[in-house]
């Protein structure tokens, strides 16, 4: 007698007797318009009170700087105030000291950026070693930076007081020349003070990022490097340099765009005299020495100008360029 046997299998769209999962093209889909919907409003429920602050604190100033550049105000004379449409712009793109201004901003970003980028990974490189009292090293050289801008700018500035400074006094008496100079009063002198008292002080800064920086990058590369027969030179030339461009390139246009908005050292060595005035000052004589709320708030809106063009061509050539050298040394 023969045992008949009976196989039971489960429906083609249903699920196993095992509790195993239907075949892939009969397993329940989910919408992804509907996904997108759901991932669209959690976005846009986390993002809006970041918006809404920043609207509050950048948007609604910045356009109420807007309305002031298109009016002319009299604070003595209140009845005097009229809209003169881009009069206030007019006005300050035809005169000398704006262009003056412009130009001084630009020579002190210039040429105190590349000096700091130079001297900060020079300190990063020397805080990246390992040696005895490292940590007190870097104290010392990080110290700079924690001072307040306007306390380094007196420091600075009495150091060339012609009777009381310190380097005058050190010059006359050695008999050597500039002892009996003001120093202050001379527009190349005074720029280069400037300019070295802009790269003492922010230099750390630039360290700072380059040696954060230099410590992701691997120890293999270097010890690739050394068996490969490269020296120090070449490896700091052929390899650390090129991996730390990304650092070097972000501090490069963080410090430049600081360096455009400059006001602390200008405006306590000279106030702005001996055609020392920056875009900043300019625009602090104009709005509160001088109270002419229309033309300053014009020059602050052609200042934050500048800066945000500098900034949007510096992502456009440079944005790319970033992303090509992070993706090489992965």
């Amino acid at each position: 007698m023969t045992e008949t046997r009976t196989l039971v299998t489960a429906p083609a769209t249903g699920w196993g007797r095992n509790g195993d999962s239907a075949p892939e093209g009969n397993r329940p889909t989910v919408r992804p318009g509907r996904m997108d919907t759901q991932a669209r409003r959690v976005a846009i429920g986390m993002v809006t009170p970041a918006l809404v602050l920043m609207i509050l604190v950048a948007v609604v100033p910045i356009g109420y700087a807007i309305w002031l550049s298109l009016n002319q105000y009299s604070l003595i004379h209140p009845g005097l105030s009229r809209f003169v449409g881009l009069g206030n712009y007019i006005a300050q793109l035809t005169s000398s000291s704006w262009w003056q201004a412009f130009g001084f901003s630009f020579v002190i970003g210039l040429v105190s950026v590349p000096l700091e980028l130079i001297a900060g990974t020079g300190l990063a490189m020397l805080l990246n070693l390992a040696f005895k009292g490292r940590a007190v090293l870097r104290s010392v050289l990080l110290m700079p930076y924690a001072i307040m801008t306007v306390v380094s700018a007196i420091v600075w500035s009495s150091m060339f007081d012609p009777h009381l400074g310190l380097l005058t006094t050190v010059l006359k008496a050695l008999h050597l020349p500039g002892g009996d100079v003001v120093w202050l009063a001379n527009p190349g002198l005074v720029t280069v003070i400037i300019i070295l008292a802009e790269v003492w002080k922010t230099a750390p800064f630039v360290g700072l990022l380059v040696l954060a920086g230099l410590q992701v990058i691997p120890q293999d590369v270097f010890e690739a490097a050394a068996i490969d027969g490269a020296t120090r030179w070449q490896t700091f030339w052929r390899v650390t340099l090129p991996l730390l461009a990304p650092a070097i390139a972000v501090a490069g246009v963080l410090r430049l765009l600081d360096a455009l908005r400059m006001f602390d050292l200008p405006y306590v060595f000279t106030r702005g005299a001996n055609g020392t005035s920056t875009m900043s000052v300019l625009v602090y004589n104009t709005l509160y020495q001088n109270q002419q709320t229309g033309e300053g708030s014009a020059l602050g809106i052609l200042t934050f100008t500048v800066v945000m063009v500098v900034a949007l061509v510096y992502i456009r050539f440079a944005g790319g360029n970033l992303r090509q050298i992070a993706k090489e040394s992965r």
